[in-house]
């Protein structure tokens, strides 16, 4: 029966080519969307997992609570870890990690340095490869291996790159930096890329300069520390024993901000926005389930267009229907030679989105930064998702049009008198509301992001941005006195318009911040970021005054600049009355010589911070180049040339603030590529089905305005009412969206602290597109129908 079945619906397909065409070409689309959506989210659910320990593993996080604003960091003080492993009994093992740059240097046999490359390190304690105890390792033991000082463990990656294989790396010499040599004690495997701590070269703790910082109101977000849980804890269980832990280390009166160390589950680190991880990569349990919707989206879109088209076709297989029940076919062998149609049409649908999904991998991959593949062995459960992909779209889309045309009164299928009930009508109106409805809530979404991503660029951050390059320098006791012939050089170059020593660019999330003492009163309301720079700072990014002026040349600090937002949180109404005043923050006691106007300290998702800048030779941490733009391709080679000679023993780091910026909304950018993409899709899809719905239309009233025609109705005549009905849905549609569409970019633009005004436009817009193409799309078959022969339709009468 089955084979009989298949024979019937590969005939019924070949014989109405054109829909068959139509609904594989929207179905497949849909579903290549729908794999795609799939495969990044199933990549994204997978960090951190596998591990045999996981659902006892935390990380240990900081909190902040002031009385304007909370604040969170995935650090931890330097001395928690020892504190708890004494203190917390339920903690089995308590493991320190610190992330670092160096220069690692690498000579082969004869003493000729043959590698020297900038890198991240890790200075971890054994303990934490206890914690994750099933990494694994190719060389060497995890609780012997980094038990020494100036000892390294390096991932098979970095020994292969280093001394050729794995083998030949266990017992030899690296340095980092100038003088610190480090015997290779183990390596390990490369850590998946799905993992929130790719560590590669990994120093023992015990060579860290930092470890004996007893401050534990000091906390960095590169130092970590990750604990393992006793069998049979929860999290809930140490509420009570972290709540003693942070009433003993943090005491009110002594630490800012009512300082509190949580727990953090592993699986969350991935998902959690508050705090940062040493991938550099997140992504928020909101935009998953966002996406998780437009697949949804998609591919109900394309079984509507299914349903709309097949009853479109209903009509002309009523005879067949007919002479099968009177043939003494049941209802329940039509409804089963319907499904296997759709289920033919879904498989061959299939088979297309793999293709389309293959080609698009590439893509997706640049897009999102990620190794994701397509491959049904390496994981399976993508084929068990495109199995229940085809169910659902084959149940989904074909039981109700199998449940309509089986149920065809016999005796009308055979006189060709079939025609559906309101009932029925009044479905698919439904089902084009709600698709039009999914396509103009994409537009909108679509003009909204692109115009918030075009406020964000062209948006006046207060300060020079434009051809300005960041060019990390050396801060050692060498590199320091090479300051002065490093300007001096750079300045001779031709297009070299400015140079100024600095910790970072005005925007930029490298914070450092600080509770303070303004004019002898201790703030608690919040904590004052501060940034290091020298005089030339000012000037280069072209930073407004409103009162006082810079502060003088020092290699110390003697003196602060603050911006309005610090005044104004302070409650200092007139700027002239900051001069001279004094601040107290990160052990230096300066006087305020100057105020400038705001400038966007971070990106444009958060509010301008209370900053203090300081001079401080020791902790300038790059050169801040003003270049002619003009002369940049020229200007850049010079530099690095010149850097190279000043600093043999470094590694040449730039980088374009410009650039910088843009990357602080590279999840933005990619959400509206994905809006761009997918709005197009659902759009070609939903005016398929709606060519469908119209050709049913056509198909019914055939009769209707065969008759109009031959009382005297024009050709416009007719075409405006076959149109008239599909406006009025596609115009409800757009009523329903509407407020939909509001709620959806009213959230998404909370996300900033700047954001553009929600006007009428981008509705209306939509509106118009939706209106515009409907009407193109319809008045074409609307006019094919109206102009055929009216013979061919009233030869029976």
């Amino acid at each position: 029966m089955f084979r009989l079945n298949l024979k019937i619906a590969w005939r019924n397909l070949w014989k109405n080519k054109g829909y068959t065409l139509i609904n594989v070409l929207g179905l497949s689309i849909g579903m290549a969307s729908c794999i795609l959506i799939f495969i990044f989210i199933r990549y994204q659910m997978s960090f951190d997992e596998g591990f045999k320990n996981e659902d006892r593993i935390f990380r240990v996080v900081t909190d902040w609570k002031y009385n304007a604003y909370d604040d969170y960091s995935a650090g931890v003080p330097i001395p928690f870890s020892a504190a708890a492993r004494n203190e917390i009994a339920g903690f089995e093992k308590v493991g320190t990690i610190v992330k670092r740059g160096g220069i690692i240097h690498v000579k082969n046999a004869s003493g000729v340095e043959v590698i020297k490359s900038q890198e991240p390190v890790y200075y971890a304690e054994p303990d934490f490869f206890d914690v994750f105890s099933d990494i694994n390792w190719l060389n060497g033991k995890a609780g012997e291996a980094l038990s020494a000082p100036n000892t390294v463990v390096l991932s098979k990656t970095y020994a292969t790159k280093f001394f050729g294989t794995v083998e030949n790396a266990i017992g030899k010499i690296i340095r980092i930096g100038d003088k610190t040599d480090l015997k290779v004690t183990g390596v390990i495997q490369d850590m998946p890329q799905n993992s929130s701590f790719p560590i590669g070269i990994i120093i023992s703790y015990q060579t860290y300069w930092g470890r004996f910082n007893d401050n534990w109101d000091s906390v960095n977000s590169s130092s970590s520390s990750y604990v393992l849980l006793k069998e049979g804890l929860k999290l809930s269980d140490m509420k009570e024993t972290m709540d003693r832990f942070n009433n003993k280390y943090y005491p009110i009166e002594k630490i800012a901000g009512n300082q509190t160390n949580r727990l953090q589950k592993l699986r969350d680190i991935h998902f959690n926005d508050k705090y940062d991880n040493f991938a550099d990569s997140s992504i928020s349990k909101g935009e998953i389930y966002g996406l998780t919707v437009i697949g949804l989206f998609l591919i109900l879109t394309g079984c509507i267009n299914f349903i709309n088209l097949s009853t479109a076709q209903s009509v002309s297989r009523s005879k067949e229907v007919g002479v099968r029940k009177v043939m003494g076919g049941k209802r329940k062998q039509l409804i089963a030679q319907f499904l296997t149609e759709t289920f033919a049409v879904s498989i061959i649908a299939l088979l297309i989105a793999c293709v389309i999904t293959e080609l698009a991998i590439p893509q997706m991959q640049n897009l999102f930064k990620g190794e994701m593949e397509f491959s049904l062995f390496s994981h399976p459960i993508i084929f068990v998702f495109m199995g229940l992909l085809v169910f659902f779209v084959g149940t989904l889309a074909g039981f109700y049009p199998a449940l309509i045309i089986s149920g065809f009164n016999p005796v009308l299928a055979i006189k060709n008198k079939i025609a559906l009930n309101n009932n029925g009508l009044s479905l698919r109106k439904i089902l084009v509301v709600v698709q039009f409805s999914i396509t103009v809530i994409l537009i909108i979404g679509t003009f909204v992001i692109i115009r918030q991503m075009e406020y964000i660029q062209q948006k006046s951050l207060g300060f020079k941005s434009d051809a300005v390059t960041m060019v990390g320098i050396q801060n050692d006791s060498i590199g320091l006195t090479k300051y002065n012939t490093f300007k001096e050089r750079i300045m001779q170059i031709p297009g070299v318009k400015e140079i100024s020593f600095c910790q970072s660019a005005p925007l930029s999330n490298n914070v450092n911040s600080s509770d303070f003492t303004y004019n002898g009163v201790k703030n608690k309301d919040f904590e004052l970021r501060y940034m290091r720079s020298d005089e030339n700072y000012f000037k280069l990014f072209d930073l407004k005054f409103i009162a006082g002026k810079v502060f003088n040349k020092s290699d110390t600090a003697n003196a602060c600049v603050v911006n309005e937002t610090f005044l104004n949180k302070v409650g200092v109404s007139n700027p002239q009355d900051a001069i001279g005043k004094i601040i107290n923050v990160g052990g230096n006691s300066v006087s305020i010589v100057g105020v400038v106007k705001d400038f966007n300290d971070k990106s444009l998702k958060e509010n301008i911070s209370g900053l203090a800048i300081f001079p401080g030779k020791k902790d300038y941490w790059n050169a801040a180049i003003e270049m002619d733009g003009a002369q940049i391709k020229t200007a850049m080679p010079a530099i690095e040339k010149v850097w190279n000679s000043v600093f043999p023993n470094g590694v040449f780091d730039s980088r374009f603030v410009n650039d910088s910026i843009r990357n602080n909304y590279e999840s933005e950018q990619v959400m509206s590529i994905l809006f761009k993409v997918f709005a197009g899709v659902i759009i070609f899809i939903s005016f398929i089905g709606l060519f469908g719905l119209i050709s049913f239309v056509a198909t019914q009233r055939t009769k209707e305005v065969a008759i109009r025609k031959v009382l005297g109705a024009s050709t416009l005549e007719l075409v405006k009412m076959l149109n008239g009905s599909f406006l009025v849905m596609v115009f409800i549609a757009n009523l329903v969206a509407w407020p939909l569409a509001y709620l959806f970019v009213s959230k998404w633009l909370a996300g900033f602290a700047y954001r553009i005004d929600i006007s009428i436009w981008p509705f209306a817009l939509a509106m118009f597109i939706s209106m515009a193409i409907t009407l193109i799309t319809v008045s074409i078959r609307s006019y094919k129908a109206a102009v055929a022969n009216t013979i061919d339709a009233l030869k029976y009468e």
